[in-house]
């Protein structure tokens, strides 16, 4: 394993209590990398951030849904009243109902919505788990290729086998692993700057020759306009992708994130240890370092309070959580 590069440090009346490992690339708008932090050419499970390259895989393989569904395609929702709604309208096309999701019953991400559905009395639930959106329209694209549905999430499946070519297509990388993601599909691997160039040219809508990608264009267009389906209302990625004009981006777990500008850079990071609290951190000052925080058009105010956590003390802050590469 390379060695361990400090990207936030913890710090508490004025005392570094800790810290925060990882990695960061930033490629620049030829695709180049402009500039990194730690280890980028290692592979790494990427968990959600892989969603575009496996929306943009059924979407080749004949999924057409309007731009909001498509979004929630490739979201880790937060299970809001919208986002099920959503996810409900993509299994009534597969004429199909939540029986057929093989997500594992959870309870909501937004705390609002989790706690509405304990008062009601309500239980976990594969339609609230976070990925049922992309399981969903996963089945809906085996229901029009005439796949079977039952199977949909082994790694031999039709399905699964266009995901995989997709994705390797994408990052310029052979998948070396296929593990396992929380939702139960498969977990394809890739280097953070794999994973870069993957998002760059969803955010170009290119292929790999610079050729206009249609697909990938439509992918690129449904985050841009739906980012709340993409996460939730409440989320640091929905204000820094509306503060961003026509970035688009997904965080995952284990403290995954992956940001595209329009004009090609792109950035992408891996907090080692998962702890989520960094991940919007090291991202902010990511783009701070790379000046886009400033640029014309972007909302300075919002970007930065993305990259801002506060460590409360008897209630009350006293210290924070700060990029620190």
């Amino acid at each position: 394993m390379p060695t361990p590069v400090v990207v936030a440090e913890i710090v508490r009346s004025g005392f570094v209590e800790g810290h925060h490992y990882g990695s960061v690339v930033a490629l620049d708008r030829d695709g180049e990398v402009d500039w990194s932090v730690g280890a980028v050419d290692t592979a790494i499970l990427p968990r959600s951030c892989n969603k575009p390259m496996q929306g943009l895989a059924m979407v080749r393989h004949g999924l057409d849904l309007p731009p909001e569904l498509l979004a929630l395609a490739c979201a880790s929702h937060s299970g809001e009243g919208f986002h099920l709604e959503g996810v409900r309208r993509i299994l009534a096309l597969a004429e199909l109902d939540e029986s057929a999701l093989q997500t594992p019953p959870d309870y909501p991400l937004d705390d609002a919505a989790r706690d509405a559905l304990l008062r009601a009395g309500g239980e976990k639930a594969p339609v609230l788990m976070n990925c049922s959106g992309k399981h969903a329209a996963m089945l809906l694209t085996c229901v029009v290729n005439g796949w079977d549905t039952a199977t949909y999430l082994d790694p031999g499946h039709p399905l699964q086998k266009a995901v995989i070519d997709t994705f390797s297509e994408l990052t310029g990388e052979p998948v070396d692993t296929i593990a396992t993601d929380g939702c139960g599909a498969p977990l394809l691997s890739a280097s953070l700057t794999g994973l870069a160039r993957a998002f760059r040219r969803l955010a170009l809508g290119h292929d790999g020759d610079d050729r206009p990608d249609a697909d990938a264009t439509r992918i690129a267009a449904a985050l841009r306009a739906h980012p709340a389906y993409v996460s939730g209302s409440a989320r640091d990625e929905l204000t820094l992708l509306t503060a961003i004009p026509g970035a688009i981006g997904k965080a995952g777990a284990e403290s995954c994130y992956a940001v595209a500008l329009p004009d090609g850079r792109t950035f992408a990071l891996k907090i080692d240890d998962g702890g989520a609290r960094a991940r919007p951190v090291v991202m902010a000052e990511a783009l701070r370092r790379s000046g886009v925080d400033t640029e014309d058009g972007v909302d300075t105010v919002a970007v930065r309070k993305t990259g801002e956590h506060e460590l409360l003390g008897g209630g009350r802050p006293v210290g924070e959580v700060r990029a620190a590469f």
